[in-house]
Protein backbone atom coordinates (compact mmCIF):
# COMPACT_ATOMS: atom_id res chain seq x y z
CA UNK A 1 0.00 0.00 0.00
CA UNK A 2 1.46 3.26 -1.04
CA UNK A 3 1.41 6.23 1.50
CA UNK A 4 -0.69 9.46 1.29
CA UNK A 5 2.38 11.62 0.85
CA UNK A 6 1.23 15.14 3.36
CA UNK A 7 3.31 18.58 3.33
CA UNK A 8 2.38 20.61 6.84
CA UNK A 9 2.34 24.54 6.47
CA UNK A 10 2.04 26.11 9.26
CA UNK A 11 3.96 29.20 10.76
CA UNK A 12 3.99 27.95 14.26
CA UNK A 13 6.15 24.98 14.73
CA UNK A 14 4.76 23.54 17.90
CA UNK A 15 1.34 23.10 15.62
CA UNK A 16 3.28 21.59 12.81
CA UNK A 17 5.00 18.98 15.39
CA UNK A 18 1.24 18.58 16.81
CA UNK A 19 0.16 17.70 13.41
CA UNK A 20 3.33 15.55 12.16
CA UNK A 21 3.07 13.18 15.68
CA UNK A 22 -0.91 12.95 15.27
CA UNK A 23 -0.72 11.89 11.89
CA UNK A 24 2.22 9.95 11.93
CA UNK A 25 -0.05 7.36 14.00
CA UNK A 26 -1.64 5.93 11.09
CA UNK A 27 0.74 4.11 9.02
CA UNK A 28 -0.31 5.22 5.32
CA UNK A 29 0.07 8.77 6.11
CA UNK A 30 3.62 9.98 5.68
CA UNK A 31 4.57 13.98 6.34
CA UNK A 32 7.12 14.51 3.06
CA UNK A 33 7.70 18.12 3.65
CA UNK A 34 6.89 21.03 5.96
CA UNK A 35 6.94 25.40 5.18
CA UNK A 36 6.58 27.83 7.67
CA UNK A 37 5.29 30.69 4.75
CA UNK A 38 2.94 31.01 1.74
CA UNK A 39 5.73 31.74 -0.83
CA UNK A 40 7.30 28.41 0.64
CA UNK A 41 4.86 26.45 0.64
CA UNK A 42 4.22 26.85 -3.06
CA UNK A 43 7.86 25.77 -3.56
CA UNK A 44 7.09 22.83 -1.25
CA UNK A 45 4.15 21.64 -3.10
CA UNK A 46 5.87 21.54 -6.55
CA UNK A 47 8.42 19.64 -4.98
CA UNK A 48 7.00 16.70 -3.28
CA UNK A 49 3.82 16.30 -5.77
CA UNK A 50 1.81 15.53 -2.19
CA UNK A 51 -2.12 14.42 -2.34
CA UNK A 52 -2.64 16.65 0.53
CA UNK A 53 -1.81 19.65 2.13
CA UNK A 54 -2.54 21.31 5.69
CA UNK A 55 -2.06 24.69 4.90
CA UNK A 56 -3.08 27.54 7.59
CA UNK A 57 -4.51 31.16 6.32
CA UNK A 58 -2.77 33.12 8.59
CA UNK A 59 0.54 32.73 6.78
CA UNK A 60 3.48 35.72 6.33
CA UNK A 61 4.83 36.41 2.91
CA UNK A 62 1.61 35.03 1.51
CA UNK A 63 -1.53 34.48 2.95
CA UNK A 64 -2.66 31.02 2.86
CA UNK A 65 -5.61 31.02 0.43
CA UNK A 66 -3.56 32.98 -1.65
CA UNK A 67 -1.24 30.18 -1.26
CA UNK A 68 -4.05 28.04 -2.34
CA UNK A 69 -5.33 29.76 -5.33
CA UNK A 70 -1.26 29.46 -6.68
CA UNK A 71 -0.86 25.66 -5.25
CA UNK A 72 -4.37 24.62 -7.41
CA UNK A 73 -3.13 26.24 -10.86
CA UNK A 74 -0.01 24.57 -10.38
CA UNK A 75 -1.13 21.25 -8.66
CA UNK A 76 -5.16 20.71 -9.13
CA UNK A 77 -5.48 17.37 -7.74
CA UNK A 78 -3.31 18.16 -4.75
CA UNK A 79 -6.48 18.26 -1.48
CA UNK A 80 -6.20 21.06 0.24
CA UNK A 81 -7.25 21.10 4.31
CA UNK A 82 -7.43 24.40 6.07
CA UNK A 83 -6.41 24.55 9.83
CA UNK A 84 -6.80 28.00 11.19
CA UNK A 85 -7.39 29.66 14.47
CA UNK A 86 -10.23 32.00 12.59
CA UNK A 87 -13.68 30.69 13.67
CA UNK A 88 -15.04 33.18 11.06
CA UNK A 89 -17.48 31.87 8.75
CA UNK A 90 -16.83 34.39 6.18
CA UNK A 91 -13.15 32.99 6.00
CA UNK A 92 -14.47 29.52 6.30
CA UNK A 93 -16.66 30.31 3.24
CA UNK A 94 -13.64 32.08 1.38
CA UNK A 95 -10.93 28.77 2.33
CA UNK A 96 -13.49 26.30 1.10
CA UNK A 97 -13.25 28.56 -2.61
CA UNK A 98 -10.25 26.64 -3.32
CA UNK A 99 -9.98 24.32 -0.23
CA UNK A 100 -11.78 20.79 0.29
CA UNK A 101 -11.91 21.30 4.28
CA UNK A 102 -11.43 23.80 6.54
CA UNK A 103 -10.80 22.59 10.26
CA UNK A 104 -10.54 25.06 13.42
CA UNK A 105 -7.52 24.19 15.51
CA UNK A 106 -9.21 24.23 18.41
CA UNK A 107 -11.01 21.22 17.74
CA UNK A 108 -7.17 19.17 17.98
CA UNK A 109 -6.64 15.90 16.81
CA UNK A 110 -10.06 14.56 16.73
CA UNK A 111 -11.26 17.19 13.99
CA UNK A 112 -7.88 16.68 12.06
CA UNK A 113 -8.22 13.29 11.82
CA UNK A 114 -11.73 13.41 10.98
CA UNK A 115 -11.11 15.85 7.68
CA UNK A 116 -8.33 14.09 6.50
CA UNK A 117 -10.51 10.87 6.19
CA UNK A 118 -13.18 12.76 4.93
CA UNK A 119 -11.32 14.79 2.11
CA UNK A 120 -8.74 11.25 1.10
CA UNK A 121 -12.60 9.89 0.42
CA UNK A 122 -13.33 12.64 -1.63
CA UNK A 123 -15.56 14.24 1.03
CA UNK A 124 -15.86 18.18 1.58
CA UNK A 125 -15.60 18.60 5.71
CA UNK A 126 -16.22 21.89 7.40
CA UNK A 127 -15.45 22.34 11.15
CA UNK A 128 -18.23 22.44 13.86
CA UNK A 129 -16.62 24.68 15.22
CA UNK A 130 -17.37 27.75 13.51
CA UNK A 131 -19.08 31.02 14.96
CA UNK A 132 -22.73 31.38 13.66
Amino acid sequence: MSKVKIVVIDDYEPWRRFVASTLEERPELQIVGEAADGLEAVKRVQQFRPELILLDIGLPKLNGIDAARRIRERAPNTRILFCSQNRSRDIAGEAMQTGDAYVVKAGGAGELLAAVDAVLQGKRFVSPLLDE
